[in-house]
């Protein structure tokens, strides 16, 4: 059984000018367009007190992105965000004057007319992007890296987006998308992440999933939990890592959580440049075999990155197994505990803190991340079975090993 492989981080800080997208203001913007679409409601925040015992901490939260707006994961709230704050630049208009309503109506059809948004997506992502698309008179179109499963495909292609799977990985899913959208009239690329010249959309995209972050912390305080003292984000481009700790850095400035973030070892590109340890990125190529179809993505977003390298305490690369690990410890909870149904990528982050909180070989981790007895954890599960073949494979029959070529990521 491979290790997983762990850092701390040690690179040099910059001056954080990227914290500032993360803003409360900004997130505010992006709830209250969120909570003007009559599919919206606060996906649940789950406490696991039996777990948290189990594994020697004193509370244990996991934010169940299964129930964001019927589509089994969270990637919708930023794709949705952008498309809006696109509408709004084009038009002239503020996006706070553009709730759901506004955006349907045919009145704004006739003043904006139609895009073509083009995305490349392992599945949540894309099918995020073509779920909004559809409900504002917009166009879609969707690029699928080699291996992605025809479950996924069909998802997005149901919701009215003009959908493929090439032989390309994420990576080179990304410049296909935004290649195309170059060459096509009203054409715009909606991409979670990002490089230079190619920074605004991203950040609209990371402030739509601050919303996620913001209702959660909401929750914490319902459930009488000033503040998580850590949180486990997973990573893939780390454009929700980047927003989770922008978000939380600026709700507690002078006393942050441990942030933990956690990649697919397949593709751990945050890992790596942390690892080289000078703050330079660093860029995973090839075919990215995981089970996180999610997470499999090679090259980071710049705007993430920036706020990664200054907030950071511990980046892990972590085997399939511990995402498996995750996965039937969430759907198999400690009696009085509430089920999440979580998948690949969704659960990562509990296994991994199952891992080193219960692994003697991980005891150093333990230590670096400084979690004891009195360590309150905040997670988030951003997505439910989005292939639930699959899920069955691992939860029930126990077979992580990846059968696909799975280039994915997003």
């Amino acid at each position: 059984m491979d290790a997983m492989k762990w850092v701390v981080n040690r690179m040099p800080k910059t001056e954080d000018g990227q914290l500032q997208v993360m803003a409360s203001s900004e997130i505010q913007r992006a709830k209250a367009f969120h909570e003007s679409f009559p599919q919206y409601t606060r996906t649940p925040l789950a406490k696991l007190d039996q777990m948290a015992n189990y594994l020697g901490v004193q509370e244990i939260y996991v934010k169940d992105e299964s129930y964001r707006f019927g589509l089994n994961a969270f990637k919708v709230l930023g794709g949705s965000f952008a498309i809006a704050c696109y509408i709004a630049k084009e038009t002239g208009t503020n996006v706070g004057d553009l709730p759901y309503s506004v955006l349907t109506s045919d009145e704004l059809r006739q003043k904006f007319g139609q895009a073509t948004f083009f995305t490349a997506t392992d599945g949540n992502h894309g099918r995020g992007v073509a779920w909004a698309a559809r409900r504002l008179h917009q166009n879609a179109v969707v690029h699928m890296p080699a291996g992605t499963t025809k479950a996924r495909l069909e998802n997005i292609r149901k919701e009215g987006a003009t959908a493929d799977i090439t032989d390309l990985n994420y990576d080179e899913c990304v410049l296909l998308a935004a290649k195309e959208a170059a060459k096509t009239p009203r054409g715009v690329v909606v991409q979670d992440t990002s490089w230079e010249g190619y920074e605004e959309i991203p950040a609209w995209i990371m402030q739509g999933y601050g919303t996620m972050a913001m209702e959660a912390e909401e929750q914490l305080k319902e459930f009488g939990c000033d503040r998580p003292t850590h949180v486990f984000i997973q990573a893939g481009v780390g454009s929700l890592a980047g927003a989770v700790v922008g978000y939380f850095v600026n709700q507690y400035p002078d006393n942050p959580p441990v942030f933990v973030v956690v990649e697919a070892e397949a593709a751990a590109c945050l890992y790596k440049g942390a690892a080289a340890g000078d703050g330079e990125i660093r860029i995973v190529g090839g075919s990215m075999e995981t089970i996180m179809a999610g997470l499999a993505c090679g090259a980071p977003n710049i705007l993430s990155w920036d706020i990664l390298r200054n907030h950071v305490e511990v980046f892990v690369a972590a085997p399939d197994w511990v995402a498996a690990k995750g996965m039937r410890m969430l759907a198999a909870p400690l009696k009085g505990d509430p089920q999440v149904i979580s998948g690949e990528s969704g659960a990562v982050p509990f296994g991994a803190l199952a891992v080193l909180a219960a692994m003697e070989d991980y005891r150093d981790l333990k230590e670096a991340v400084r979690l004891n007895e009195h360590s309150k954890v905040l997670l988030f599960s951003t997505e439910g079975d989005t292939d639930p073949e699959r899920f069955k494979h691992i939860v029930w029959e126990a077979r992580h090993s990846n059968p696909d070529k799975n280039g994915m990521g997003g």
